[in-house]
C-alpha cells in the first residue's frame, strides 16, 4: 500500500539541536510528515518550528526505553513508515589509548542501537506492507584515518549490517527498503562535543601528536562542510521518494572518499597516512 507523504510517520534518533537529526526532523515535518524526534534528553531538542514534531526522550542503548518509545509511536500513530538511525557518538583518539568500556559504549550507541531498533521495527513494517530503515553511517566507515579508529570501526560495522539487512528485507517484502547515508563533512555539534574535554591519558605513546589529534576531531567542521540544513534538504526528498536509493553520500570529502573506495586498500592507507603526517608537520 502506498502512503502519501502527509500521512507518513517518521521516527528519528539523535535529534539534539544543532545536529543532523534536528535538521532532518524539520525537513520531514516541512514535507508534511508526522515526526517523532528523539534524544536522550527532552530539553536537548528545544527549538523545533513545526507542530508536527513530537519530542520523546530515547536512549538508543536502553532496551526498556527503546521498546517504550516504539510502543508509544505505534499506539498514537498506528505505524512507522521511516526509521532514521542517526544517534551516534564520537570516540576520538589513538586506538591504543581507547578504554575498552568506552569502545564498547561507542559500539552500543553507533551499531547495536541501530541494529536493535531495526529488529524491533521491521516486523511492523512487514505487517503494514512496507517502510524504510535509514542508517546514517559516515565516510569514516569507508576509509579509515588516524586518531578516529574506534568511531570508524563502528560505522564500518553499521555499513555492512545495513547491506545485509537490505538483502534480507528484500526477501520479506520488496516494499521494505533499507538505505545507507554516508555523510562527509557536515556542520554539527558532534565534533564540538567530541573535542570538549578530550585529552590523552598520561601514559599515552602519542602525547607529541595532541595538536594533530584535535585537528582530526574538528576536520568535519571546515569550510567545505555542508550545513545540517543543506544536508537535510538533499536527503529528505530521496528518503520519501517512491523508489529511494540504497546508498547516498554527500558533504565535504565525500567525493574523495568515493574515489578512494575504487583504489587498492594499501594505496589508500599509504596516502592517508602520508597526508596526516604532512599535516602534523605543518
Amino acid at each position: 500500500m502506498t502512503v502519501g507523504t502527509e500521512s507518513k510517520v517518521i521516527l528519528v534518533t539523535g535529534c539534539s539541536k544543532g545536529g543532523i537529526g534536528f535538521a532532518l526532523c524539520e525537513e520531514f515535518a516541512a514535507a508534511g510528515c508526522k515526526v517523532y524526534a528523539t534524544a536522550r534528553r527532552d530539553n536537548a531538542m528545544d527549538g523545533f518550528s513545526h507542530e508536527k514534531i513530537e519530542k520523546i526522550a530515547l536512549d538508543v542503548t536502553d532496551e526498556v526505553n527503546r521498546k517504550s518509545v516504539i510502543n508509544k509511536v505505534l499506539r498514537e500513530s498506528g505505524r512507522i513508515d521511516v526509521l532514521v538511525n542517526n544517534a551516534g557518538v564520537l570516540c576520538p583518539g589513538p586506538i591504543l589509548d581507547v578504554d575498552l568500556d568506552t569502545a564498547r559504549n561507542t559500539f552500543e550507541a553507533n551499531f547495536f542501537g541501530p541494529l536493535r531498533l531495526a529488529q524491533l521495527i521491521v516486523p511492523h513494517m512487514a505487517e503494514q506492507g512496507g517502510g524504510i530503515i535509514v542508517n546514517i553511517g559516515s565516510i569514516a566507515g569507508n576509509v579509515a584515518t588516524p586518531w578516529n579508529g574506534t568511531y570508524s570501526s563502528t560505522k564500518a560495522a553499521l555499513h555492512l549490517m545495513n547491506d545485509a539487512l537490505a538483502m534480507e528485507c528484500s526477501f520479506l517484502n520488496k516494499n521494505i527498503k533499507v538505505m545507507l547515508i554516508a555523510p562527509g563533512a557536515v556542520k554539527s555539534n558532534i565534533a564540538r562535543n567530541g573535542a570538549a574535554g578530550f585529552d590523552l591519558p598520561p601514559n599515552s605513546l602519542f602525547k607529541q601528536f595532541t595538536q594533530i589529534i584535535h585537528k582530526r576531531i574538528m576536520v568535519s567542521q571546515g569550510e567545505n562542510a555542508l550545513t545540517a540544513e543543506d544536508f537535510s534538504r538533499q536527503v529528505v526528498p530521496r528518503v520519501l521518494d517512491t523508489n529511494p536509493p540504497g546508498y547516498m553520500t554527500l558533504g565535504g570529502f565525500s567525493t574523495m572518499s568515493a574515489i578512494a573506495q575504487w583504489l587498492p586498500r594499501s594505496l589508500v592507507r599509504w596516502g592517508m597516512g602520508k597526508m596526516w603526517n604532512k599535516l602534523n608537520q605543518s
